[in-house]
């Protein structure tokens, strides 16, 4: 009687992971209903999300995984970025019809979403100042404090900001190019 129980248990589990993975090819790529997502294990330049993801770790980026799927508060997504030649590595922090603001703090502004402050992978409070702060309070006050459709703000790990919203402002689901996971 174990012996039945573990291989029904054996093949509904084969089965579920089969639900949930889609079919898997040999050649990197992962095929899901209608969406072809294409796998490319990447390196990481730059030390933007230290010491989360340090320099020189390997990353698999999800290509066309956004295709299919909702970008998700949280997710680790590359942004084509006009002003460099390689994606960015960012994580996204607001998504479409979050409450978003600016609200001054002792040395700049804390970027706060949903009535949160936003930080980063270590707890520490975003802190911006400066043409970043001018740069996000555009934003601000163009959308009544409510991040747009399609639109998303992505930071990096450093709490004053990098090469990422602070810097660019939000930006349109076209650019971001695939998803990564460490």
């Amino acid at each position: 009687m174990n012996k039945k129980l573990f291989i029904i248990f054996v093949a509904l589990l084969a089965i579920l992971i089969y639900l949930n993975l889609g079919e898997l090819s040999f050649d990197n790529d992962i095929k899901s209903a209608d969406c072809l997502i294409s796998v490319k294990e990447m390196i990481v330049r730059g030390n933007s999300f230290s010491p989360y993801i340090n320099p020189d770790t390997k990353i698999k980026a999800l290509f066309n995984y956004y295709d299919c799927h909702e970008i998700k508060r949280g997710d680790i997504v590359l942004f084509n970025y006009a002003g460099n030649k390689n994606p960015l590595l960012k994580v996204v922090k607001g998504v479409p019809g979050d409450k978003f603001e600016l609200r001054e703090a002792e040395g700049g502004w804390n970027i706060v979403i949903n009535n949160k402050i936003v930080k980063n992978f270590e707890g520490q409070p975003y802190l911006i100042s400066g043409n970043r702060y001018k740069m996000l309070a555009l934003y601000e006050k163009d959308y009544n404090g409510t991040i747009p459709k399609n639109a998303y703000l992505l930071l990096s790990n450093q709490v004053g900001g990098s090469i990422d919203s602070t810097r660019f402002g939000l930006v349109d689901k076209n650019g971001i190019i695939a998803k990564v996971e460490i």
